[in-house]
């Protein structure tokens, strides 16, 4: 069973800056898991320490992949349909967008919450104006 303090550390070197490390580190913890939430929150986490969009989308559809907890449903969703946006693939986007906004509402109060119901408009605006570029609010940045 794979120990949290190890996935947060890997997680914050990526915070930290050195997302090669991150990187290294989460994908040995993935290689070494079978559990499918464990799986989803290394893969979910992998996304954000990715260099090419191409990647972040693997990574985040291997965590959808591995979900099962609704609780990551609008969290996942909303990466897949920033990926896709970044990828110009404006149907998709849309599409995982509005699964993310059909699971708001099981969304806890707070900052947690706040983040990803924020998330959701940042992500709409930018598809509605067409642009592929990264937004300041993505975790990869």
């Amino acid at each position: 069973m794979m120990h949290l303090e190890e996935i947060t550390a890997a997680v914050e070197l990526g915070r930290a800056g050195d997302r090669e490390a991150a990187r290294t580190q989460l994908t040995a913890l993935w290689e070494a898991s079978d559990d499918r939430q464990t799986r989803c929150a290394i893969a979910h986490y992998l996304a954000d320490v990715q260099d090419e969009t191409e990647d972040e989308l693997s990574w985040d559809l291997r965590a959808l992949e591995n979900v099962d907890d609704d609780g990551w449903l609008p969290s996942l969703h909303l990466n897949l349909a920033d990926d896709y946006r970044r990828l110009a693939r404006t149907q998709l986007a849309e599409e995982h967008l509005s699964v993310a906004r059909a699971h708001l509402s099981g969304l806890p109060e707070g900052a947690y919450g706040d983040m990803i119901r924020g998330g959701v408009e940042n992500v709409a605006e930018a598809l509605a104006a067409g642009s592929v570029r990264r937004l300041e609010t993505n975790p990869s940045t």
